[in-house]
């Protein structure tokens, strides 16, 4: 009888393993379709990429996307950040408050 029970007690372990595999297969599976979903989102985009670069509009998209080149008399516009910004001083507070932010901006 404690023999059996021995042989019982390996059994449900066993099936306890291939449980724990199981799911580990399920988890592998949801990843591996999340990956094919996304394989086919990217085929699906680069089918129409190569569509539109078989016509001459598609290769003088791709042509300006790359090299930022232009037609023949339209203007180019740069836009340059201006280094000089003026600094605006926050107005600060009065009473018990001005005493906090006085504490604040010593210890920044």
């Amino acid at each position: 009888m404690i023999f059996l029970a021995i042989l019982l007690l390996i059994f449900a372990w066993s099936i306890l393993g291939l449980a724990r595999k199981m799911e580990m297969t399920r988890e592998n599976r949801k990843v591996a379709e999340g990956n094919v979903a996304a394989l086919e989102k990217e085929k699906g985009k680069l089918s129409s990429d190569i569509s539109k670069l078989q016509t001459d509009e598609g290769v003088e998209e791709s042509i300006r996307e790359k090299f930022g080149l232009g037609k023949e008399g339209e203007g180019l516009i740069i836009v340059v950040e201006d280094k000089n910004v003026p600094k605006v001083k926050k107005e600060s507070p009065k009473g018990f408050f001005s005493f906090l932010f006085f504490w604040q901006d010593w210890f920044k």
